[in-house]
């Protein structure tokens, strides 16, 4: 919950510059009433940003949830997590490199793909982008 103003205010700022956009306006004109040029024109157009600022959202989350594990805050011992991995396998690092790499590479992954895949979410579902055929 702590997270949603930045949501909100994202939403609203789009929303603000699409009312402003041209065929909003020719929309408004010939008759669509409120709710079908919230859902019809400016929501469709306001999600890309939504989405990318989502999936950096997740990503935060990966990362904030493995630094918790490595400061041994978050998930306690019985169960696995990347960070308390990272953090049992400090004493390792001389000898046994792959200990402390193969976790720093699992959350790499997982937020690199995470990322990539809000930013192919975003150019698929973006009106803008989509041609006229």
């Amino acid at each position: 919950m702590g997270g949603l103003p930045a949501y909100v205010r994202l939403v609203r700022g789009s929303a603000l510059g699409e009312l402003q956009k041209e065929y909003v306006i020719a929309s408004r004109v010939a008759g669509a009433g409120t709710l079908r040029l919230m859902f019809s024109q400016v929501l469709p157009n306001c999600a890309a940003p939504l989405i990318v600022q989502a999936t950096l959202g997740f990503s935060t989350a990966v990362l904030d949830a493995a630094a918790l594990g490595f400061l041994g805050i978050g998930v306690q011992p019985p169960l696995a997590e990347w960070g308390l991995m990272l953090a049992s396998a400090r004493d390792y690092m001389d000898n046994a490199w792959w200990i402390v790499t193969m976790p720093g590479i699992a959350i790499l992954v997982t937020v690199l793909s995470i990322n990539v895949l809000g930013d192919a979410l975003r150019d698929a579902l973006d009106p803008k982008l989509k041609r006229i055929q």
